[in-house]
């Protein structure tokens, strides 16, 4: 039986996620910070296998997948980090602290999940992680500098982890949408630039919908969305100093 575990899985993404697989026939396993919301979507999935959970607790997320897999013989054929947030504006109008949470979250937190979840996913077959990265991944984008920072992050660990983890059978890669209609962005009281002129033109399904071709045949990085797959295919190829002035042109106020 397949399974796959999501953190950040009580809304958005995360929750679009699991009500797909779970309609796939998958085991579905939702790690939220938000008691509440993850209740009514355990509830909604049939009583599907939940905790509540911080992923920046290192400590948790040892117990929380070791609660998890001990129901599933002890392996794990996914782990979708999904849990992450972003604050909008200019860097240095938002507190330090919080450029820090967005990093402990969105960084420390993918890495305590992957850390702990080494074991289950060696004794699987097939077995695969999905980060959630992002376009903002690509280039960094103004008034979300240290979101970008994040999904740098996950980017560098998404690579690396493909290639040393693949003798262990485990195959590593990440999404990469552009902005996602979720609560989440919809709730940012800033509306950075670049949102205006780009849009926001992606809903929740679309990247669920991506996380399950990627279960199926895993991609490093996998753009997600027309508009975007058309400027990461031709980021391979433009020079860095354009790809800087068209980000420039976006993030205008």
């Amino acid at each position: 039986m397949n399974n796959i575990l999501i953190t950040g899985a009580a809304s958005g993404i995360g929750a679009a996620t699991a009500r797909l697989f779970h309609q796939q026939g998958w085991q579905v396993g939702l790690l939220d910070i938000n008691p509440q919301a993850l209740a009514e979507l355990a509830s909604e999935l049939g009583n599907a296998w939940h905790a509540q959970l911080d992923v920046t607790d290192a400590a948790a997320v040892k117990v929380a997948l070791a609660n998890f897999c001990a129901l599933q013989s002890g392996q794990l054929r996914l782990l979708f980090n999904s849990a992450g947030v972003l604050q909008c504006g200019h860097f240095e109008a938002i507190e330090l602290s919080e450029h820090a949470r967005i990093l402990q979250i969105n960084v420390q937190g993918t890495l305590n999940m992957t850390h702990a979840a080494f074991a289950y996913l060696k004794a699987t077959p097939q077995a695969q992680v999905i980060n959630m990265g992002s376009a903002s991944g690509l280039y960094g984008v103004p008034h979300l500098a240290s979101y970008s920072a994040s999904k740098f992050a996950i980017r560098g660990l998404t690579e690396a982890l493909e290639l040393e983890w693949a003798k262990h059978d485990i195959r590593v890669g990440d999404l990469m949408p552009p902005f996602v209609s979720t609560p989440m962005l919809n709730n940012q009281r800033f509306q950075a630039p670049v949102l205006r002129r780009l849009g926001v033109k992606l809903e929740a399904e679309a990247v669920a919908q991506a996380a399950w071709l990627q279960a199926q045949r895993n991609h490093v990085h996998r753009p997600i969305s027309l508009q975007f797959q058309f400027l990461y295919w031709s980021g391979q190829l433009t020079p860095s100093w354009l790809t800087r002035r068209i980000m420039a042109w976006l993030g205008r106020e």
